[in-house]
């Protein structure tokens, strides 16, 4: 029974932690497309699901939910997909003068190809320019995918849009025909400047950046907080021993906690430093190590028979709970900070790539040291989840498509050479990427099932 609590456990913390942070850093992509009146479909904690509660705004009529699968988070940025902008004004311009029809009957009107269709209608629906409507129709005995305009005010503003007022008199419901009193073209640009493709490279930097920041900023103060506010465990530098496992070397020698260890094998132990080396090295050997302790102020020894090399006395030393000054907390959690992005920056150096991963982990780590800590105490979850926050800023910087650092690279260039790069590049990008990730991942999971699991 303990066992299964102990999954549990495990299984519920690691959800938590990575949930909550990965909606933090969608969070921060949601706030700043908002801030730039960015169109903002969606915005849910856990991954995509067909099963989901959730509630649409009145003012800013983004659908706010969570779903069942709880590995995450998302937003939805409206433009973020490139896509071709061919036929998309004509398209628009059919649906918005029909108010609700199929792509069929578009591809009849217009004498295009339902294909190419089918993919403007998808961007136009990525826009937030008109929606596909909730259910689907036969048509001729063939399936229909019908679209529909959305609510618009007199200003032609939707749900979407900052400042909208359905309250006017020249508004119009959903579904109705609503022909702007502008050519298409120019009705097309209107509405693309409430999308992420109308935004020039700063202006899409900041949004790609903002999830990162987001999460360096939460890992920064919960650094501080923890620091200052709850603090932090350390080490009592001195020979005397704070706890003795039960049933342990030690414990079965007759140490008891408040002892202090005097001398190990003959080399005298003044500090815990002294103490915790000279144990490790001698019960390494496997051999009988005697040990000078202090116990009610009279000396004692102990002959400690390890029954394998390596065995722990079980030990452990005095601590004490400190609180740092605000600033002081600040200046550490900075150090933390600089720490965590040159360790990740050694990515970059093939001499020590091996190392780092050797020191990574990957969910299922998380998971494990996620429920050990929430186990140890307040300070403890959330010191890491300050650390797990700061490596998943850190590490969607990196210039890797499809991470947001990959995405600010292939902005960079695009700003460089003043066009897109074609959609099939930027495909072979991500799917490079992906794989890379995808070995990464495989890599990290089996390191953790030896570490974890196997014990290894």
């Amino acid at each position: 029974m303990s066992s299964v609590l102990h999954v549990i456990s495990i299984v519920f913390w690691g959800l938590l932690v990575l949930s909550v942070l990965v909606f933090i850093h969608e969070g921060g992509h949601f706030l700043a497309a908002r801030v730039f009146g960015i169109r903002v479909k969606e915005f849910f904690l856990g991954l995509p699901c067909r099963f989901k509660l959730h509630h649409a705004s009145k003012k800013t009529g983004t659908d706010y939910g969570v779903t069942p699968l709880l590995l995450g988070g998302y937003t939805q940025v409206c433009g973020m997909e490139e896509g071709s902008e061919k036929d998309l004004a004509r398209v628009l311009a059919c649906v918005q003068e029909h108010g609700v029809v199929s792509h069929q009957t578009i591809a009849q009107e217009l004498s295009l190809d339902e294909d190419n269709v089918l993919e403007a209608l998808a961007t136009l629906n990525d826009w937030a320019s008109i929606e596909e409507v909730p259910y689907k129709e036969l048509d001729d005995d063939e399936e229909a995918i019908f679209y529909r305009t959305l609510e618009r005010d007199a200003h032609l503003l939707t749900k979407y849009d900052k400042g909208h007022d359905f309250s006017m008199p020249e508004t119009t419901p959903a579904g109705v025909s609503r022909v702007p009193d502008m050519d298409p073209e120019a009705f097309l640009a209107s509405e693309k400047k409430h999308t992420y493709l109308s935004r020039g490279f700063f202006g899409r930097f900041f949004i790609l950046v903002a999830g990162a920041f987001i999460n360096i900023l939460c890992g920064y103060f919960l650094l501080v907080f923890v620091l200052s506010a709850v603090g932090t465990t350390q080490i009592i530098d001195t020979n005397q021993i704070g706890a003795v496992e039960e049933g342990s070397l030690a414990d079965k020698a007759g140490i008891q906690a408040g002892d202090k260890i005097l001398d190990v094998e003959g080399t005298l132990t003044p500090t815990w430093t002294d103490v915790a080396t000279q144990l490790n090295l001698e019960l390494a050997q496997g051999d009988t190590v005697t040990v000078l302790y202090q116990h009610d102020g009279a000396g004692r020894l102990a002959q400690i028979t390890p029954e394998e090399p390596g065995e722990k006395l079980g030990v452990s030393a005095q601590t004490q709970t400190v609180h740092l000054n605000f600033f002081d907390a600040c200046k550490q959690a900075w150090n933390y900070i600089v720490m965590t992005a040159s360790y990740i920056l050694q990515l970059f150096q093939p001499d020590k790539i091996a190392n780092v991963i050797s020191q990574s982990t990957s969910v299922v780590g998380i998971s494990v040291m996620a429920s050990s800590a929430a186990a140890a105490g307040l300070g403890s979850i959330l010191i890491l989840v300050a650390a797990v926050s700061l490596s998943l800023g850190f590490m969607n910087l990196l210039p890797i498509p499809p991470l947001d650092g990959g995405k600010i690279v292939i902005e960079l260039i695009q700003a460089i050479i003043k066009r897109p790069l074609s959609k099939k590049l930027v495909s072979v990008l991500n799917y490079i990427g992906i794989l890379l990730f995808i070995i990464l991942f495989v890599v990290l999971l089996r390191q953790d099932i030896v570490r974890f699991i196997l014990g290894g």
